[in-house]
């Protein structure tokens, strides 16, 4: 084997490590972006699912607020009905 021969040899290696490089290199900055995306998307998709409780919570509130309204309406009925009949007896 003469100088040219291990001249070629190590060439062919070198371009083959480049390569290998190169393309773990796409291959790895590629995972990494697409992981970016999709952390972006699932964070965009837990913000509208925390918007949509807080929009339920205060329509509970609201519910919860009204229904409170009419058993003080009712109690005020029932007050009532009770003077009218302690008078009756």
């Amino acid at each position: 084997m003469d100088g040219h021969d291990l001249a070629e040899v190590v060439g062919a290696f070198g371009i083959f490590a480049l390569i290998t490089t190169v393309l773990t290199t796409i291959i790895w900055q590629f995972a990494a972006t697409r992981r970016a995306k999709v952390q972006v998307v699932r964070e965009l998709e837990y913000r509208k699912l925390a918007a949509e409780a807080v929009a339920a919570q205060q329509g509970a509130e609201l519910r919860l607020k009204e229904i409170s309204e009419r058993l003080a309406a009712v109690q005020g009925r029932m007050d009532s009905l009770e003077r009218i009949l302690q008078t009756v007896e």
